[in-house]
């Protein structure tokens, strides 16, 4: 017994010298973090630090509340509503400040400020204390030597401004106290907070905070150089299925590197529907491409292990993935890192376009066809050519990423795509355009509007928060859609986006997906982002099976290129590949299909889609038609008198939508 006391006594002497050394090497490595400024962020912009964690001396009203504290938030249209841009402490408060509980004993090492977000007024504070409490009773204010120290603060609403600390301070709580502001202005705050939670340093120095997830995934943000090492390593460790290949370069030279993941990389292989995911458009929306380039080396590694999901899917499906559509803005916004960058440093490319808006408008032209009846007999309601004027060789309103990009398109079959973007959290579906002009924002449905929505519910409903969120990101509340939204309902986006232009120029459906409240998090975020997004990732990419797929054959057994594929009832069509294999999204149900191509007589057929995401097998055989029938159907086909008119009536519209440069 007296040996088990010693022994225990022993133990317990030795485990406070183990916690005395770890807590010095704790302290060790929060000043090398200090020193380095590599402390990352609380979380207040990416909502981790929640509303109720936030605290103020007083408020102007309940839309500037201490909630609406947080770098980068966005305001709405009007002022002074329930979605201000800022905390704004009340005009008679006479010693304002804004407080953060982080929980638990926190490194606090910087703080990040802006001012009011609003185009009607202006409100931003000129200097600062910083005080820290335990307690949230008794503040203690940070001093350089024995004086308080008094931080500058900002000159403008939209720069984040670091300002570190003396020396990293440790505490619960962290208020920051506004001395001057703008003359004529308010005390008005978004803040981020910069500090190192010393549980999780204690975590690390003893080795407990490991998963099986950082054995194989580099969870970090990657520049330009390290994306290319890492997507090559990538290759490297799974070569037969994977390919990195390039679409094109950026204004700046930058490759435009895109990765293919199958079994057969390198070829279409007939009855095999392709895949894409595109992140980086907006170069400061740089989670997706951190998701994108997770998901290659979760999909390498699976398919190493034998995972029979990742087995199946890559034997059949060919998978892309493009990181990076504007690899120049995204340095730019690397370059300021994840809480300087601010809300648009990065967006638009090396020379000014906002990709977002720099697809053709086909959408004028085909409503136009549509309201003038002559859709889709006289005029296609689906492959639309993309008028002379905007694709020919000297139009400079057309990005070089865009051009690449759309040569990517029409080069390969893809049937299904999602567009990866930052800011909000929610997905949103086709037409992105609105139809009737004049309007900012009212509903456009597309033909295939409950495909969209069960496509864009696939993703959202298995994301943790986007079909569930505790509360809006800024001001738009999509609760109410259950974390869907079309996306001329949300907001137009004139050019026309990406989504509208593949709808109509090509055989794919795309939607897009607003990932987070933050568009450029701090790595240590990128973990639990990984896990909230993995499965919807997974699972939006296994609805490419999901609908009919087939052949269209003439009797020799020869595939048909470019015949169409027509749902009745449902005014879009589909067109074959190359060997005359097709795929056609459907939601489950039965439907009546024809298939016709120039020169054979058409087929019909009845077709049923199941509720698994299995397509269901329907292939043509089409006889040869008649010289004569033959020679009416090309002379039909020859009429323009439509298609110029479609085209002349809202060229003035379309180019004024198509883009504009800042």
């Amino acid at each position: 017994m007296m040996l088990f006391v010693r022994s225990t006594e022993q133990e317990g002497r030795a485990w406070v010298l183990i916690l005395f050394f770890t807590s010095i090497r704790i302290w060790v490595r929060a000043v090398e973090l200090h020193d380095r400024g590599a402390c990352p962020s609380l979380g207040l912009e990416s909502f981790r630090v929640s509303d109720e964690q936030l605290s103020a001396s007083s408020a102007k009203h309940l839309g500037q509340g201490a909630h609406r504290g947080r770098l980068n938030i966005q305001s709405g249209l009007v002022d002074d509503d329930q979605f201000d841009g800022a905390w704004c402490a009340a005009d008679n408060d006479p010693s304002p400040w804004l407080s953060v509980d982080t929980g638990s004993p926190t490194l606090f090492t910087g703080v990040v400020t802006q001012g009011r977000a609003s185009i009607w007024s202006y409100h931003w504070v000129t200097s600062y204390k910083v005080q820290v409490s335990n307690d949230s009773e008794s503040w203690v204010s940070t001093k350089n030597g024995s004086e308080e120290m008094v931080y500058m603060g900002n000159s403008d609403q939209e720069t984040a401004i670091l300002r570190l600390l003396p020396e990293p301070t440790s505490a619960r709580y962290i208020r920051v106290l506004p001395v001057t502001w703008r003359v004529n202005g308010s005390a008005c705050l978004r803040l981020e907070i910069m500090g190192c939670p010393l549980t999780d340093l204690k975590e690390k120095a003893v080795g407990l905070n490991k998963s099986v997830n950082e054995e194989y995934l580099d969870f970090k943000h990657h520049n330009y150089e390290a994306m290319k090492k890492l997507l090559a390593g990538v290759h490297s460790d799974c070569s037969n299925v994977t390919r990195l290949y390039w679409l094109g370069r950026s204004a700046q030279r930058r490759r435009l590197y895109a990765f293919e993941m199958s079994e057969n990389p390198g070829m279409h292989e007939a009855g095999e529907p392709e895949f894409r995911y595109v992140a980086g458009m907006h170069g400061n929306e740089a989670l997706g491409r951190e998701l994108l380039l997770l998901l290659a080396q979760y999909i390498c590694w699976s398919y190493r292990q034998g995972d029979e999901r990742i087995v199946r899917l890559l034997r059949t499906t060919r998978v892309h993935l493009l990181p990076s559509m504007n690899p120049d803005g995204y340095e730019k916004a690397y370059h300021k890192g994840s809480e300087l960058a601010g809300w648009a440093e990065g967006r638009w490319t090396a020379i000014g376009y906002d990709l977002n808006h720099n697809f053709a408008d086909l959408n004028s032209i085909l409503w136009d066809a549509e309201d003038r009846g002559y859709t889709p007999d006289i005029f296609p309601n689906h492959y639309i050519t993309i008028p002379e004027w905007y694709s020919g060789p000297n139009t400079s309103s057309v990005a070089v990423e865009t051009r690449a990009v759309i040569s990517w398109m029409e080069s390969t079959p893809f049937v299904l795509g999602g567009n990866l973007h930052g800011g909000e959290l929610v997905v949103t579906y086709p037409f992105d355009c609105v139809r009737s002009y004049g309007v900012d924002s009212v509903p456009s449905p597309t033909a295939d509007e409950s495909l969209f929505r069960w496509l864009a519910t696939s993703y959202a409903s298995i994301h943790p928060t986007m079909s569930n969120a505790a509360r809006p990101c800024h001001t738009d509340d999509f609760r109410p859609g259950q974390g869907i939204i079309n996306g001329a309902a949300w907001h137009t986006v004139p050019g026309t986006g990406m989504n509208d232009f593949s709808y109509l120029h090509t055989n794919c459906f795309e939607l897009t997906i607003e990932l987070s409240c933050d568009k450029f998090p701090s790595a240590v975020e990128l973990p639990s982002e990984w896990e909230s997004n993995r499965e919807s990732l997974l699972t939006f990419m296994e609805q490419v099976h999901r609908g009919i797929k087939g052949f269209v054959r003439d009797t020799d057994g020869n595939g048909i290129p470019d015949a169409i594929i027509r749902v009745h009832g449902i005014n879009h069509d589909v067109r074959t590949a190359t060997d005359g294999d097709y795929w056609r999204l459907l939601n489950p149900g039965t439907y009546h299909l024809t298939a016709l191509a120039l020169g054979f007589h058409s087929s019909t057929g009845s077709c049923s889609v199941n509720y698994e995401a299995q397509a269901s097998r329907c292939d043509f055989t089409l006889t040869r038609s008649n010289k004569p029938r033959l020679q009416r159907l090309v002379a039909r086909l020859g009429q323009r008198g439509a298609v110029t008119m479609a085209r002349k009536g809202h060229q003035r519209a379309y180019r004024k939508r198509l883009h504009f440069r800042v």
